[in-house]
């Protein structure tokens, strides 16, 4: 029984390959919209779309994003200004979106605009933490998805969303994954709603992130709940969990990318990063009781004094 188990799971695992290799075709007359390209996953996602021959329309945040990006692609590349918190910004991008496509339609946008900082236990933070990160995260994505929905749906073309492994499962405290599981949300109904439309939506959802310090700016009571050394001892931690988390190779990442926008049928869900596939996601079917085990386990140690 075991054998015919294996076999059954090979013969599903070969089919989904040799599906999944199927291309769209005529690359060069397909135009994708990207978003955060200043730097990191979209800066990569749009220099590799480029060199396959799509007609790329990068969104940067910064000049200097757009002016590095010229430099280093071909002319079919288009940059503009995009802030996703500014409705006025994302109305503006969409003109010129316009002005490109014509009547083809645009054949993928990629959300992949965010931040991932401020991100730290839950009593360090204010409120307008949470509200700067939403917006960009999960408002951003909304806002941008549905200025071109119009225009996707012409073309029945792709929404890509990137999410995190941490819209499944919350190790870390702040609106990170809050946003992130707002994501995943919006990409599950967004994916139904646009089906019949021969719209494909799908979700990246990548492991390890790095974070920054919010310990200077702490009230000293909030400090010594946490005690002195804290800090220190978080820091170190990272430097010794981080490589045995974090997979090094970025390309895993924009691979998954170009495959839900050029493959025939693409995957409803891309999980790249060795993290990801053996921690996180397995972590994340447990139950609740287990996942806190490991947790608090894998946790600095705090050592709170009661007056009682």
């Amino acid at each position: 029984m075991f054998l015919y188990l294996v076999a059954l799971v090979a013969l599903f695992l070969i089919y989904r390959w040799l599906k999944e290799l199927r291309t769209v075709p005529n690359k060069e007359d397909k135009y994708v919209y990207v978003t955060g390209c200043d730097s990191g996953f979209g800066n990569q996602l749009v220099r590799h779309l480029d060199k396959l021959g799509y007609r790329v329309i990068a969104g940067c945040y910064t000049q200097k994003g757009e002016d590095e990006l010229k430099k280093n692609t071909s002319d079919k590349l288009t940059t503009l200004h995009l802030d996703v918190t500014d409705t006025a910004s994302v109305t503006k991008a969409v003109d010129v979106i316009k002005s490109l496509v014509g009547n083809k339609g645009l054949w993928a946008v990629v959300n992949n605009a965010g931040v991932s900082v401020p991100t730290g236990p839950t009593d360090w933070l204010t409120i307008e933490d949470y509200r700067g990160m939403l917006a960009v995260n999960l408002d951003g994505v909304i806002n941008v998805t549905l200025s071109v929905l119009p225009l996707i749906k012409k073309a029945k073309g792709r929404v890509v969303n990137v999410a995190s492994v941490f819209g499944r499962i919350s190790p870390i405290g702040g609106a990170y994954c809050i946003s992130k599981y707002g994501v995943e949300a919006f990409n599950d109904s967004l994916r139904i709603n646009m089906a019949p439309f021969g719209v494909k939506v799908c979700c990246i959802e990548p492991g390890f992130f790095s974070t920054n310090r919010l310990w200077d700016r702490l009230p000293q009571d909030v400090k010594d709940d946490y005690g002195h050394d804290f800090c220190d001892k978080a820091v170190a931690k990272m430097k010794t969990s981080f490589p045995l988390l974090s997979d090094p190779d970025l390309m895993k990442v924009v691979q998954c990318m170009e495959h839900a926008i050029s493959a025939v049928c693409p995957r409803k869900r891309y999980s790249p990063g060795y993290d990801a596939k053996l921690l996180w996601l397995p972590l994340s079917y447990m139950p609740s009781c287990v996942a806190d085990w490991w947790f608090r386990m894998n946790n600095i140690k705090l050592k709170i004094e009661s007056s009682h």
